[in-house]
């Protein structure tokens, strides 16, 4: 797929008008006490539209170093299904994290071989666009903000992933995570070389993650 071309050009406006109504139903589900039929609905949603692509990916189009869902976008599908269905702030947060940061970056520059009509298409967009407006929804929209100690959770969490995807890759001789390299052109062409541009990765994600939840924080303050 080329990026920004008519199959990149047409997911981003459909995530810009995702963006839009994820807000508006947010705000108008925020006075309902816990999850709304809408909220497990999308929860429910999500594994409909991934996990069968990923199963016929898995089946007919393996390839050890791409199809095996040990990307963080892989873990963030579960973690949104399960912020979606339970509310409850630890996969809300982890969901806001690598939403917004991390899966948003897939949406924006994304490292995608296949175009229509490869089934990998589709899974790639259903994975992230659900992801990153299901953060959207629930925080901006259901004002479910985290506080610092599901920050803290989102960050350790986020290095155990790290740990254990790079040290896969060096025994598979793959690229999960991009840790071992970086993919075409992507933000990542900003920071320097391996091995230090993961280390700057790190170091700018987690400041981010830091300043949005200040940021979410006192909006919440200010808003609520």
């Amino acid at each position: 797929m080329t990026q920004y071309g008519t199959t990149h050009l047409v997911p981003l406006a459909v995530f810009a008008v995702g963006l839009v109504v994820a807000v508006l139903l947010g705000r108008r589900h925020a006075t309902y006490d816990g999850p709304t039929r809408f909220s497990r609905t999308w929860a429910f949603l999500i594994p409909l539209v991934t996990v069968p692509f990923q199963i016929i990916d898995l089946a007919f189009n393996f390839e050890l170093g791409v199809t095996l869902p040990l990307h963080l976008c892989d873990l963030a599908w579960i973690a949104a299904t399960w912020a979606l269905w339970t509310h409850r702030p630890f996969p809300v947060a982890l969901t806001f994290f690598w939403g917004l940061t991390l899966t948003v970056q897939g949406v924006l520059t994304p490292s995608l071989n296949e175009d229509l009509p490869h089934p990998r298409y589709f899974a790639f967009w259903a994975l992230h666009l659900l992801i990153v407006l299901a953060a959207v929804y629930l925080v901006a929209g259901l004002r479910l903000v985290p506080r610092w100690r599901d920050y803290g959770a989102a960050v350790a969490t986020t290095l155990v992933w790290a740990a254990a995807t790079y040290v896969f890759n060096l025994v598979a001789d793959t690229n999960y995570g991009y840790l071992m390299r970086k993919p075409g052109r992507s933000i990542l062409d900003l920071l320097g070389p391996w091995p230090w541009y993961v280390l700057e990765e790190i170091a700018i994600v987690l400041t981010v993650w830091a300043l949005m939840t200040a940021g979410a924080r006192r909006w919440l303050r200010r808003t609520g």
